[in-house]
């Protein structure tokens, strides 16, 4: 297929530094698809209510994106958008908020992430009321599942949709849902939904065992990763953090100490990621750093694009999709 007008944009005035490596990557992403290989996607920092669902939903449902680590808040915010976006307010003069401004918001119940506030009545309790339902429900049979095992079957019960507020093909989530994409989410009890979760614990209404845990997702990932990676699996990060560490490192485990000394390394490596380099980062670590761990050989095609993930990624994705 021929690429349409932005990627012959890209190729045409993205020439050096990082709008060179923006290009290069997208190219890297797109042979790794072309040469078979699967591809991992990382989602970190609030690439959900930046609305990245309204492009990489299609990246999903184009079978371009294989498997997806995220946090617990990329999860949860996808949907919170979906049943809440008219109730969102945007914040452009964020940088001349008061700290009583910012009061002001949380009495209102409006949470912020950068130039956007999160309604948390019409949000996060929208939700709350129908998934600790399946919570219960699933924990009443004895069944036990991961987090993103219950958002998919909250969205694919269609109970919610009364309040869909966005066209839902914009929902990344509900993309994933239909294909049973699989999603690891470590770190899930850091997000509202976890503390909701944690909440019930606490109170003795549910058990925690009810929800899979953190080392059943590294198991989960291991048991994909050793049947996909034949022909090869990139890796494709999008900010730092547990989102990408967590899912990294399942290549180390199987060859380490697993003892599967036969495991590949992973293809390609791509970090989109505004951290500069500095003393004992992660997310600012060159990939040649992740060598040294048994993350990466030392011919993988590596690419650094040191800019805003909500700038990039879309203009990558849009490439992918030959728009």
């Amino acid at each position: 297929m021929s690429k349409g007008e932005i990627s012959n944009f890209l190729e045409k005035y993205y020439k050096h530094f990082n709008a060179a490596a923006l290009v290069d990557a997208a190219k890297g992403y797109e042979k790794q698809l072309q040469d078979g290989n699967k591809m991992l996607v990382t989602l970190a920092g609030a690439m959900s209510t930046a609305e990245i669902g309204k492009i990489f939903a299609e990246m999903i449902r184009q079978d371009k994106v294989q498997f997806i680590s995220c946090t617990g808040a990329n999860l949860e915010e996808d949907v919170m958008n979906l049943v809440a976006h008219t109730h969102y307010e945007r914040l452009p003069h964020y940088r001349d908020l008061t700290a009583q401004d910012e009061w002001d918001l949380l009495e209102r119940g409006l949470n912020r992430v950068t130039d956007t506030a999160i309604p948390e009545e019409e949000a996060f309790r929208r939700i709350q009321k129908h998934i600790v339902k399946i919570w219960k429900d699933a924990e009443a049979k004895g069944e036990r599942y991961f987090p993103h095992e219950f958002m998919y079957k909250l969205l694919l019960s269609g109970v919610m949709e009364e309040h869909y507020e966005i066209d839902l093909k914009d929902s990344w989530v509900y993309a994933a849902a239909e294909k049973n994409l699989p999603i690891v989410v470590p770190g899930w009890e850091d997000s509202t939904m976890g503390n909701i979760f944690a909440s019930y614990v606490m109170k003795g209404e549910l058990k925690a065992s009810t929800m899979k845990s953190g080392i059943e997702y590294m198991g989960y990932l291991a048991d994909w990763y050793t049947k996909n990676s034949d022909t090869g699996v990139g890796f494709f990060q999008i900010g730092g953090g547990i989102a990408g560490d967590f899912p990294i490192c399942v290549v180390p485990m199987l060859y380490q100490d697993m003892e599967m000394t036969d495991t590949p390394f992973w293809s390609y490596f791509c970090q989109i990621s505004d951290s500069t380099t500095s003393y004992g980062s992660y997310s600012g670590a060159v990939p040649n750093e992740k060598i040294t761990w048994g993350k990466l050989d030392k011919d993988t095609p590596k690419f650094v694009i040191e800019s805003d993930a909500t700038i990039v990624a879309p203009l990558i994705f849009a490439y992918l999709l030959d728009m």
